[in-house]
């Protein structure tokens, strides 16, 4: 199936999950759309690099409110800027 991010197209394969795939999409294609947003970066592989620290923070947070010992950092700190 064919997804858009961020202004591209992927082919990727999803088996029996096409709308869960399309809704990861739609985050990710989102949270690319706020960094860029926030940070005013043009660059798609700095916008999608500081996409992904917000996307891997949101996870360790998860993971810390459920007790996994895998969990984030102490120190979280959302990504507003681009290096």
């Amino acid at each position: 199936m064919k997804v858009e991010i961020y202004d591209q197209s992927y082919n990727v394969s999803a088996g029996d999950n096409e709308d869960y795939l399309r809704e990861l999409a739609a985050y990710v294609d989102e949270q690319m759309r706020s960094v860029a947003q926030a940070t005013r970066t043009v660059d798609s592989l700095k916008v999608a690099v500081l996409a992904a620290l917000n996307i891997a923070d949101e996870l360790f947070a998860a993971r810390a409110q459920g007790g996994n010992r895998r969990a984030a950092p102490q120190a979280r700190r959302e990504v507003r800027r681009a290096g």
